[in-house]
């Protein structure tokens, strides 16, 4: 099947190449209709590995997808053919101690697509289990149906905050990540948001999330001065660290309220400074977020009743034929772009 494949480091192809997948009886078998690229899917374009992930073979890319169910297992009851779905792309071990405590996204030992070695999905079909593929809304596009995948990381991220109705949070970066995260701390009831970035056209993205939303450019504005005006100087309750900055990360002790929470969800590329005295001073409360679990029903069934929307995020868009201009896009994108997706069909 023709699949856009990264050959190597800074090669991509669109050439055929079939995985070879036989369908289990508890599987389903998809036909994948859009797919978000992604940082990551950048990243092994133009590195050729995420720490200790390297590509040593041909790799199909793509992991934020939805498409329309074309077949079936033999065991599989809550699924038929010409279902519209997306799909969880990590497959862990459920017999796994990770998975039996309920942390599957922890087992050393999952399947992720367009993880080395696994493939991803930009192809025109995947086998699938059940298990991980979720029906979409009948309101729910394709579209907003691949935006599900990155959406988890913020829910995720707010699941692990405890956040309260009312809270105000911090999320900083406006990048994709920042962006989900910051519609995800809308949804669980947040008065007021924070998203900071040194962009001024992301952040003007950022603002059409919502009222609640205030941006701030940390190159031309004082952060400390506006969270101390909209927190009567106490400091807000959460900080969703999704930049990946050194500098930032340092900044977060400062910005959280006593007892508040940090949760870290961007990765720096190296190690960075953190004052645990100051963070012990307020009893800070430090989580962390990789990638998800447990948290995709809850996003489609939000998408599904309209009380989140992604048509903001979604600023670029290419046909399959064009994906390898998609990811030279992806490595330098304009300032106002967010979320860029392939559509193999409509």
């Amino acid at each position: 099947m023709r699949s856009v494949v990264l050959e190597r480091k800074d090669e991509l192809r669109i050439r055929d190449l079939d995985p070879k997948e036989s369908l289990g009886p508890t599987d389903v078998r998809i036909a994948i209709k859009t797919v978000g690229v992604c940082g990551s899917d950048v990243h092994y374009y133009t590195h050729g590995a995420i720490g200790p992930f390297v590509v040593r073979e041909p790799m199909i890319l793509g992991h934020e997808a939805a498409g329309i169910i074309e077949e079936v297992g033999s065991a599989v009851e809550n699924l038929k053919v010409g279902d519209r779905v997306c799909m969880e792309p990590g497959i862990p071990d459920p017999n796994s101690r990770a998975s039996r405590l309920g942390l599957y996204n922890l087992d050393p030992a999952v399947r992720f697509w367009a993880t080395p070695p696994v493939h991803g999905v930009l192809r025109p079909s995947v086998v699938h289990p059940a298990a991980f593929t979720f029906k979409l809304p009948d309101n729910v596009s394709y579209a907003a149906g691949a935006m599900v995948e990155p959406l988890a990381v913020g829910f995720h991220a707010v699941s692990k905050a405890r956040l309260t109705p009312g809270a105000i949070a911090l999320v900083t970066g406006a990048g994709p990540i920042g962006m989900v995260t910051a519609i995800a701390a809308l949804s669980a009831g947040c008065a007021r948001v924070i998203v900071t970035d040194v962009v001024d056209e992301k952040l003007a993205v950022a603002r059409k999330l919502g009222p609640a939303i205030v941006t701030v450019n940390v190159r031309s504005q004082d952060l400390k001065s506006i969270i101390a005006r909209e927190t009567e100087g106490w400091g807000v309750d959460v900080v969703f660290e999704c930049s990946g900055a050194a500098d930032v990360v340092a900044d977060t002790v400062h910005h959280a309220c006593p007892g508040g929470a940090i949760v870290f969800v961007g990765m720096p590329v190296k190690p960075v400074l953190f004052d645990v005295v100051i963070a012990q001073t307020k009893e800070l409360r430090v989580e962390h977020v990789f990638r998800y679990a447990h948290v995709y029903p809850r996003i489609v069934a939000l998408l599904g009743s309209n009380q989140i929307n992604v048509d903001a995020l979604i600023t670029d868009t290419y046909a399959f034929e064009d994906s390898i201009e998609a990811f030279d896009y992806a490595v330098r994108p304009k300032p106002s772009s967010v979320k860029i997706q392939i559509e193999l069909g409509t």
